[in-house]
This record gives C-alpha cells, sequence and structure tokens, in this order.
C-alpha cells in the first residue's frame, strides 16, 4: 500500500512536471532563455519549479482584467497627432523609433509641445504642486510610490486644496508600491475632501490574488495632468530624495519633465486607460479634438513627442522594442542612464552592435544598488559590453533613479522604465520620447553632471572580480529570465 501511494505521488509529481513544462513551451512571446532556464528550474527542483512557475513564470493578469482592459482600451479614443510632425522627423533618421512607437497604443507623434526641465526632486515637486493650485477644471495623477513624507504630503495638500475649490481631482496610487500611504490618515483626509482616489492593481487576499494572477504585475508609472494641458513625466516617485524606506542608498537622484501642448492629451490617454480599469468614472470626453486647447501656429514650432505606454497586457515586449530602436537609429553617440539593468537579449545586442559599428556608447548605473540581485545580474553583463566597447560608469553619491536614453545629441526617451525584464515584462510603464536638439541637450547636460559624479568601470576593474564573486553574478544573470 505505502509502494503504490509512492507510485502513485511520483505519477502526479511526473503529469504536474510535463503540464508545466508544456506550458513553459507553448508560452508566446517567450525568449529562448527563458524557456531553458524554466525547463531546468522544473526538472532539477520539481517541486519549488512548479510552485515557482505557477506563481511567478507567466505575466497574468486575471481573464476578468484583461478583458475590462480590452474594451477599454477599444472604447477609448485616440488623440490626434500632427501630420508637421511626420515632416519634421523626415528630415532626420529617428522616423523608425517613432513609427515602431506608434504601433504601441496607436498614438501618433506629436508637434507644437514645450517642455522643461526640473532642476532636482524637491525643485520637481515645487512645479507639480504650482501647477495643481493652478489648475481650473482637472487634476489627474498616477503614481507607484506615495511617501507619508515632505513631498508626499506636499502633493496630498495640494490635491485637497484642489479639490476643495471645485477641481476634479482623480488620484491612483499603486496597491502595493504605495500600501504604507493608502493605509494611512492621509488617504482617508483626501477622501473626505472630495479627492476621487483610488488603487492601482488592488492585491486583496494574497491566495486568490496568486490563483487569478500576479501579484506582482504593479503599475509603476508616473504621471500628472493638470487642464488636460500640462503634464509631467519622468522617473520621480511622490516621495522626498531622502527617500526614507531606504535612506541607505539615499539620495535618489531622478528626473522630472513638464510639458505643455498636445502631448498633455496623450498622457490623459495613458490616465484615462489606467483609471477606467480601475472602476473611475468615463472621461474619454478629454479625449475627444475639442476638449484641448488649439496648437500654437505652425511657426512656433515646437518638439516633437510621443507617448509609450506598456504593460503586461501587450502582445508584444513593446518597451524592450522601442528602445532597442532607439538604439539602432544613433550614428554617434547614446547616453544611458538607469537604476536596473537587467537587460534581455535584444537590448543587450542592440547596445554592443551599437559600440561596434562606431556609436559613442555611454551607460550609467548606480554603484550601490538597493537591490542586491539586481546589481549582480547587472554586473554580469560587464565583460560583454566593456569588449564592445560600451563606456560603463557607476554613479557614486546615492542611487541614481533617472531613466534616460539621448541619442545623437538630437533624439531620447525619458520615463518610468528601467532597462530590466520587469519593466519589460511586468509593469505598467510610461515613457515619453522626443525629437529636438534643444530640448535633447538639456536632458543631456543632466546627463553630463551625473557623468561627472560617477567612476568609470574599466576591463582592469571587471578582472579585478574575485572567482566568487563572478560564479555570483553569473548564477544570478542565467538565473534572470526567471525574476
Amino acid at each position: 500500500m505505502e509502494l503504490d501511494l509512492i507510485l502513485f505521488g511520483e505519477l502526479v509529481l511526473l503529469g504536474a512536471m510535463l503540464v508545466v513544462l508544456g506550458r513553459a513551451l507553448l508560452r508566446p512571446q517567450r525568449e529562448p532563455a527563458s524557456r531553458i532556464a524554466w525547463m531546468i528550474a522544473i526538472l532539477v527542483l520539481p517541486v519549488l519549479g512548479i510552485v515557482a512557475y505557477l506563481l511567478v513564470g507567466e505575466a497574468r493578469v486575471s481573464r476578468r482584467r484583461s478583458a475590462r482592459y480590452a474594451a477599454i482600451e477599444a472604447r477609448l479614443p485616440r488623440p490626434d497627432g500632427d501630420p508637421e510632425a511626420a515632416l519634421v522627423l523626415g528630415r532626420g533618421h529617428f522616423h523608425a523609433p517613432f513609427a515602431l512607437a506608434r504601433a504601441v497604443n496607436g498614438l501618433p507623434p506629436t508637434l507644437f509641445n514645450q517642455a522643461s526641465l526640473a532642476a532636482g526632486s524637491n525643485q520637481a515637486m515645487t512645479g507639480m504642486v504650482a501647477d495643481i493650485d493652478a489648475a481650473e477644471t482637472s487634476v489627474h495623477l498616477c503614481f507607484y510610490i506615495w511617501l507619508a513624507d515632505g513631498n508626499g504630503l506636499r502633493l496630498k495638500d495640494a490635491l485637497i486644496r484642489a479639490a476643495r475649490r471645485g477641481i476634479k481631482v482623480r488620484v491612483l496610487a499603486d496597491a502595493l508600491g504605495s500600501r504604507l500611504f493608502v493605509r494611512s490618515r492621509h488617504w482617508q483626509d483626501m477622501l473626505r475632501a472630495g479627492v476621487d482616489a483610488r488603487l492601482a492593481l488592488p492585491v486583496g487576499g494574497l491566495v486568490w490574488t496568486l490563483i487569478r494572477g500576479r501579484v506582482d504585475l504593479r503599475n509603476h508609472r508616473k504621471l500628472l495632468i493638470c487642464d488636460n494641458r500640462v503634464a509631467w513625466c519622468g522617473s520621480q516617485n511622490a516621495a522626498d530624495p531622502e527617500f526614507r524606506i531606504k535612506r541607505r542608498y539615499a539620495p535618489w537622484v531622478d528626473i522630472m519633465t513638464r510639458w505643455e501642448g498636445p502631448v498633455a492629451r496623450h498622457q490623459q490617454f495613458l490616465f484615462a486607460s489606467d483609471w477606467m480599469a480601475e472602476g473611475g468614472d468615463d472621461v474619454t470626453a478629454l479625449l475627444a479634438p475639442t476638449a484641448h486647447r488649439a496648437p500654437p501656429a505652425a511657426s512656433a514650432g515646437g518638439i516633437v513627442a510621443q507617448v509609450i505606454g506598456t504593460g503586461p497586457i501587450q502582445p508584444f515586449p513593446a518597451m524592450t522594442a522601442c528602445f532597442a530602436e532607439l538604439i539602432h537609429a544613433a550614428r554617434h553617440e547614446l547616453v544611458i542612464t538607469t537604476p536596473y539593468f537587467v537587460p534581455d537579449e535584444q537590448l543587450l545586442f542592440a547596445l554592443t552592435s551599437a559600440a561596434r559599428r562606431g556609436v559613442k556608447v555611454v551607460l550609467v548605473v548606480p554603484r550601490r544598488n538597493d537591490s542586491r540581485i539586481v546589481a549582480g545580474a547587472s554586473r554580469s553583463h560587464y565583460p560583454a559590453l566593456l569588449d564592445a566597447g560600451v563606456q560603463l560608469h557607476e554613479f557614486g553619491p546615492g542611487l541614481l533613479h533617472a531613466k534616460t536614453m539621448v541619442a545623437d545629441g538630437l533624439a531620447g526617451l525619458i520615463g518610468s522604465a528601467n532597462l530590466d525584464r520587469r519593466s519589460f515584462e511586468l509593469n505598467f510603464e510610461n515613457n515619453l520620447l522626443f525629437a529636438d536638439a534643444a530640448f535633447a541637450a538639456q536632458v543631456r547636460a543632466r546627463q553630463d553632471e551625473w557623468l561627472a559624479l560617477s567612476s568609470p568601470v574599466t576591463p582592469a576593474t571587471v578582472a579585478a572580480y574575485s572567482v566568487p564573486r563572478r560564479l555570483w553574478q553569473n548564477l544570478l544573470a542565467m538565473w534572470s529570465p526567471l525574476l
């Protein structure tokens, strides 16, 4: 009898292994490296591998939520673009990145935009609060992390002031990233003041969440849109740069940009899709052509800008494709900053190929990362990058959290997405692709400030890594498709 039970258990385990292996092999939009890593995990550690795959092996959005996103995406009108933008792009060599970006959300490039770069995190918050205080009709906000610190409370107070003077204030905060804030009295203060505040991707019961989807699918976007006319986009959370929950890595060094023009209404499209997916009221009227102010005259020119919103509901790995397309378009120089660098094959090959064809490729990452796993996996790629000619730098004073990419001093990407698999596959992200030499120069100047505070990583630096350290880094890189 005991032998029969053992045999039955082995057959059940074998059957489960075959089913899960089949899912790992048949899952669409998956890299070969990811399939191989999951196959090894399931075969070597069957029970642990099967459980891990069922929990985090697939970027599963619940069936009900997927249907809701699809219905909203189909119903939302796409704001107009500007035909003149195509003419501007046609005069340069960055048409391809914009064409690919349009395929992500159906949002065309816009012209007649003006942008400014905040001097720092505190100054960015001052600017956002000023725009909220000046709002006349609506304030829409979405943040991944919201802390009850100086900047977080300044933002809360501004939203309450706006709601009390009759402005329609709609707020989204990620349920996991902002969990401390949404459980605090400050969240209740906003609700009592008339702020329509909702949780993005609510977790609920852990077991039920794991059954219906993944608990670690998060809304990582950072958005503020006022009056359908002004929009803020960048890497900063609603928090002080001292970032109290991880103060040992502080200061968090971020970048935030303020935009005026038609691109603000395109940012509104992303907020509207998230807002309505969380049960908010219908805001499609804000996307109609008559709902925004007329653009300046054509003679005013302006920045070409295009919104990119990605997430696990996308039918292809959109964000990594957009990054790679801009890298491929670079001809002379490419400067990138990111706090988390865990590239997939497409991105790694794009970077090394650019360096090998003579592009000056500069990559800046933090010296001290708040994730030891990410830091180890990131450094495992240093030898390949250096061998290809990529210039590597590690930022010293704090955690460089800014996500920027500037190509040839003419075009760039800025926003919430990191160069890691979480941003590529699991998070809802918002980035902005732009083409304008003057604004690109501003971002490049900021990148140069960070480079001045960074130390170069040389082949000699990497060669000095101990054998155990290299083994640990390569082990993390090998399993990074599972992370």
